[in-house]
């Protein structure tokens, strides 16, 4: 039997960049869907016409809220394999084959992304943008028990068991943490593999800053003690 595989690509805003890392995905056995969060772009128009299922919020949720929105779809759609993929660019589309291929030969449920395991990744991670990477590490180590080597890297690919049993309730970029805590109460097996992640000016532009890390340390501490 063919291997499902669904790539969701969670998107706001992103009508200069998304054609284009819609582009470098076509080719490949994969089923695309774009979750737009209530973008106020032509990010609609510039896709309309890739062979892509679209999915729009009226209202903007958070990264969080669509990547579960897309992994509601691909459950009703009988996926074997969901990809989390960023549209600014970010993501190397080379990688998800070899993602694929651990997750089919080694005893995992959740393959996950690291810019910390070779070198030149590492290096190719902003100054400080390595320093809070780091804070983060040290902080989703203590909340929730699992000490990767990079705490917030959003390319992910994970199994049918895994998306069964990750159901975020987190809307915004506290997601990252919250599907580490399910992982380790629900027993999911994961590995990090090594991924290389391209800083442009645009998505450096648009990508977290401290003020945000701020805002997700305080949403994960809610979450974790007060609900």
């Amino acid at each position: 039997m063919t291997e499902r595989v669904f790539i969701l690509i969670p998107s706001y805003n992103e009508g200069n960049m998304i054609r284009q890392t819609i582009r470098s995905l076509e080719g490949g056995p994969y089923t695309i869907v774009v979750i737009d969060d209530a973008s106020t772009d032509a990010t609609y128009n510039s896709i309309r016409d890739l062979p892509v299922y679209y999915l729009r919020h009226d209202i903007n949720l958070g990264q969080g809220a669509a990547l579960q929105t897309g992994m509601d779809f691909a459950r009703l759609h009988d996926a074997d394999v969901v990809v989390h993929f960023d549209a600014d660019g970010q993501h190397n589309p080379a990688d998800i084959p070899r993602f694929l291929e651990v997750l089919r030969t080694q005893p995992v449920d959740i393959v996950l992304g690291s810019r910390f395991l070779r070198d030149e990744d590492l290096k190719a991670v902003p100054r400080f943008r390595r320093w809070l990477l780091r804070l983060a590490r040290l902080t989703n180590g203590l909340l929730t028990g699992l000490w990767l080597t990079d705490a917030h890297n959003g390319f992910r690919v994970m199994n049918w068991r895994a998306l069964r049993d990750i159901n975020l309730k987190e809307n915004r970029m506290a997601h990252a943490t919250e599907i580490l805590m399910q992982i380790r109460k629900n027993r999911l097996r994961y590995v990090e593999k090594p991924t290389h992640i391209s800083y442009t000016a645009y998505s450096q532009e648009k990508g977290q800053r401290w003020s945000g890390a701020i805002n997700i340390l305080i949403d994960v501490f809610i979450n974790k003690y007060f609900r």
